[in-house]
């Protein structure tokens, strides 16, 4: 008798509760989401036309019967809670010794998606079933079936049928095919996991899980579900409807996939705060077209222009051929994206190159075979051969024997000043005495786990993302420590509570001392090196930096920083050709890194002067000394370091008393 009374007593709260609830949600859309900038002033809204609404009547039959097969069969028998529905999932649970198989009908679901209820747990279950009865009383099922369709995420950024019909088939969710509309149902419980676009194979067999289950329901023929099984699926990415007005916007969206989950991306009334600065955003957008379309003005450019990119070519969303580019620009102390410029112009291609084209990146790459070489002893004052390499010099690829990119050898020079002028016999020769591996572990600890094991990637020989080279190169001022780039700094619900919040954390991944000495070697590059023409064309503030030029000059690529930001630029086609002869990272996209960096230290981003530690001359006792006292600091013993003769041969080998092998302080991650 107690526990009925109890039972009552609890179930009346719950009605109660239930009862407060405003019926009318159900049936609109609320506030879209904002995404703020790093003042918290609105910048642009996620939500709106990515979700068309439309009525029962405008959805295929099709679809109807695949979705009420997938999610809930018995969804015109039940009043809200399905008891032969949990039953079953109970039993098929305890045979299984799992929790997978679920039970909550469509309308349970819609109560979820329209209202707050909480956290996944009893007490949210419990509630769910008072509001779905709720809702049948209040809506017919017919609305409760269009509510449903209409709120239901397909990933992509994509809400409701109409919209994932229009996104994936270039169709209204009317003409859906019976194959095409169990696909889009089969894909509603993983639309990240099921995706047509990233994981077809996957789309299909939930396509055919849904063809099977409708048969077995007898809502349609076996024949009827052969034939549809037999038929191909034609996607058309291009045509998907997309809620970003430009790259930054697009990449606010990739983030919030990966730091919320499909529920609460699926939640109305988002408030996105993000790191982003508008005005630097509009600065970096408008430096890139600026310089790139100079390019595209000189008389004897070849290749497709962007004033050429017709109206009709964009209608007909052609992808353009025209020189591209891309910047990033993070903020040192935080870890923050600040701007972000995936192309010249978003409504030509959408494609985010800052984020998802990996490049060849040449000689960005250099300062870390130096940093590799300086953590194992040897001193920018090192006296290194820019003489031609010899074949069978180096061992590891005996008949490779690369030269430098203007086709002269300077002889006997510094280590410091074969990283200021770019020179790659030098570079080669500092890479074997740091060691490939030593060099793949610095390239590791800075997330660039892609290096390939072999000599060429000491000049750059393999690919990266602009944000993951430019996220590299933020261990330079920040003294060795790492933060993982973010746009999104904290994510609130309609009702204020913060779903998500970025994690503010840095790790030491390289020695802070290595760290300052290849700075003050770097802030060499623009004073009198490969990047000299920043200071001819005025830049005189602090900074630090390396140009890159791929072979045959397909992509260009500048990274510098300043005390307080670390800006990259990448400039190239989408499908590698030679942009112009000559056309190397000083000329292409330091120009670019140039009118951004000057924009942010005259706004909110001074560039303070940038201390490095004195170097002993070349040789000298103390310069030996200062190498064996760092090498012992860090494994007891000093390497024997050699000059490389002006001759071009290698001094005879030494092996070092190796250092015991040591955890790697960061784990790789993907920006």
């Amino acid at each position: 008798m107690w526990g009925a009374l109890l039972a009552a007593v609890g179930g009346g709260i719950y009605a109660v509760w239930a009862a407060q609830l405003d019926m009318s949600d159900v049936q609109q859309i609320r506030e879209r989401s904002t995404v703020f900038d790093r003042d918290g002033k609105p910048y642009g809204r996620l939500q709106g036309e990515n979700r068309l609404v439309v009525p029962l009547k405008q959805v295929s039959p099709f679809f109807v019967r695949a979705l009420l097969a997938r999610e809930d069969s018995r969804f015109y028998k039940h009043v809200g809670v399905d008891p032969v529905g949990i039953l079953r999932a109970v039993v098929r649970n305890l045979v299984s010794r799992s929790s997978a198989q679920g039970a909550s009908t469509i309308t349970q679901q819609l109560a979820r998606n329209s209202f707050p209820l909480g956290g996944k747990n009893l007490h949210r279950k419990i509630l769910e079933a008072f509001v779905s009865i709720r809702i049948e009383r209040y809506f017919s099922k017919d609305e409760i079936l269009e509510h449903y369709m209409n709120r239901i995420y397909f990933g992509a950024g994509v809400f409701g049928i109409e919209t994932a019909s229009q996104a994936y088939f270039n169709k209204h969710a009317l003409d859906l095919s019976l194959g095409e509309a169990a696909m889009l149902s089969g894909i509603i419980r993983g639309p990240s996991r099921f995706s047509p676009l990233t994981n077809f194979e996957g789309a299909l067999r939930e396509r055919n899980t849904v063809l099977e289950r409708l048969v077995k329901l007898e809502f349609i023929p076996q024949a009827q579900a052969d034939a549809a099984r037999e038929s191909p699926i034609v996607l058309n990415p291009k045509r998907r409807l997309t809620i970003q007005e430009n790259y930054v916007m697009d990449a606010v969206v990739r983030e919030l996939a990966r730091v919320l989950s499909e529920d609460q991306i699926g939640e109305s009334g988002l408030r996105i705060y993000t790191s982003l600065d508008p005005l630097l955003q509009e600065t970096a957008q408008s430096a890139l077209n600026g310089h790139l379309g100079k390019i595209e003005a000189q008389p004897k450019y070849s290749h497709p222009r962007k004033s050429e990119f017709t109206k009709e070519a964009r209608e007909a969303e052609l992808e353009p051929t025209y020189l591209q580019g891309a910047v990033v620009v993070l903020d040192n102390r935080t870890g923050g994206i600040r701007a972000l410029v995936g192309g010249r112009e978003y409504a030509d291609s959408r494609y985010n190159r800052a984020l998802l084209s990996e490049r060849p990146v040449g000689s960005t790459f250099k300062p870390f075979v130096y940093l590799a070489a300086f953590g194992r002893g040897m001193s920018p004052g090192f006296n290194v051969s820019d003489a031609p390499i010899q074949r069978g010099e180096i061992r590891s690829a005996p008949s490779w024997s690369p030269g430098n990119s203007d086709g002269t050898f300077k002889g006997l020079m510094t280590a410091e000043e074969g990283l200021v002028q770019s020179r790659n016999t030098v570079t080669v020769r500092v890479g074997e005495q740091a060691g490939l591996t030593e060099v793949a572990r610095v390239a590791g600890a800075v997330g660039l786990e892609k290096m390939p094991m072999r000599p060429s990637a000491y000049l750059g020989a393999f690919e990266a993302s602009l944000l993951r080279m430019t996220t590299a190169y933020t261990v330079f001022p920040n003294a060795g420590r790492l933060r993982k780039p973010f746009l999104i700094e904290r994510v609130d619900d309609a009702g204020g509570t913060t779903l998500y919040r970025s994690p503010s954390a840095s790790r030491a991944v390289l020695q802070p001392g290595a760290c300052a000495t290849l700075t003050g070697v770097l802030t060499k590059v623009l004073d009198r090196g490969t990047a000299a023409a920043a200071r001819a064309s005025g830049f005189k503030k602090p900074a630090a930096g390396k140009t890159g030029t791929t072979d045959d000059y397909k992509d260009a690529w500048f990274i510098g920083f300043t005390t307080s930001l670390t800006a990259g630029v990448w400039v190239g086609f989408d499908k590698p050709q030679r942009t112009v002869s000559q056309g190397y990272g000083a000329t292409m996209a330091l120009p670019v890194w140039v009118e951004v960096m000057n924009a942010a230290s005259e706004q909110r981003y001074p560039a303070m002067a940038m201390r490095a530690p004195a170097e002993p001359a070349s040789g000298s006792a103390s310069a030996q000394q200062a190498a064996a006292l760092w090498w012992q600091s860090q494994a007891g013993s000093p390497p024997q370091v050699g000059v490389v003769s002006s001759g071009g041969e290698a001094p005879p080998k030494v092996e070092p008393v190796a250092p015991p092998r040591a955890e790697p302080v960061l784990k790789p991650f993907r920006p």
